[in-house]
């Protein structure tokens, strides 16, 4: 086993360009990253049109992070197992299919905080449209 690096500053800011490559490669190929984006778009502009409280952003934010952790993740999995193996594999379909799971769990759990944070925010919208 190797020892690991000595901490630097250059060591740090390399970590944060491979994550930064990491995201952009999220962003640009995965079609359903896009559809995050257009949501976490969307609920940042309806927290900040109906004020929402900062107990309310910061479930929002813990909500957007998880679908958009567990998008980033599904997507490593994904290119582990056509690294590992470019025929069919029945363990590689299930670890992208558990995976992908993960993304759905996470997205119905933002939806249902969404639900919650905008959900009292209703009446009044629908009161202003009449």
């Amino acid at each position: 086993m190797t020892e690991p690096e000595p901490f630097s500053l250059a060591s740090r800011g390399r970590s944060f360009r491979f994550a930064g490559r990491g995201i952009a490669h999220l962003l640009s190929t995965q079609h359903n990253a896009w559809i995050h984006a257009i949501a976490s778009v969307l609920v940042v502009c309806a927290g900040f049109a109906l004020g929402v409280s900062r107990v309310d952003w910061a479930l929002l934010v813990l909500a957007m992070m998880a679908v958009w952790s567990a998008e980033a993740l599904n997507t490593a999995v994904e290119a582990l197992g056509d690294v590992a193996t470019s025929e069919h594999h029945q363990l590689v379909g299930l670890a992208k299919d558990v995976a992908a799971g993960a993304v759905l769990i996470a997205a119905a759990g933002a939806a249902v905080v969404a639900v919650l944070v905008f959900g009292p925010h209703l009446p009044r919208l629908v009161g202003a449209a009449r």
